[in-house]
């Protein structure tokens, strides 16, 4: 079995609020080191195959139809042994 580790985040050109309000929110708490913040989504997948050439195309095909705004986001990801 395998794991697929996928990370999606707005790319660097789009505007993140809700990261801006997390930023602002730490400032008011006295985290004024903090020059940005980036909210992103991390999703996990288990997959029945041990066959990674097939599996990150699924993951591929998974994230450009489903997970990922094409136009706002972009993402990676890993594949791993699942336990």
């Amino acid at each position: 079995m395998l794991k697929a580790k996928i990370f999606v985040q707005l790319k660097a050109s789009v505007l993140d609020p809700q990261g801006k309000a997390v930023t602002n929110s730490l400032h008011h708490l006295g985290f004024e080191e903090v020059l940005e913040t980036r909210i992103s989504k991390y999703i996990e997948m288990t997959f029945t195959s041990n066959d990674k050439a097939m599996v990150s195309e699924q993951v591929e095909k998974i994230c450009d139809s489903l997970l990922a705004n094409p136009n706002t986001e972009s993402y990676h990801f890993q594949l791993e042994e699942a336990e």
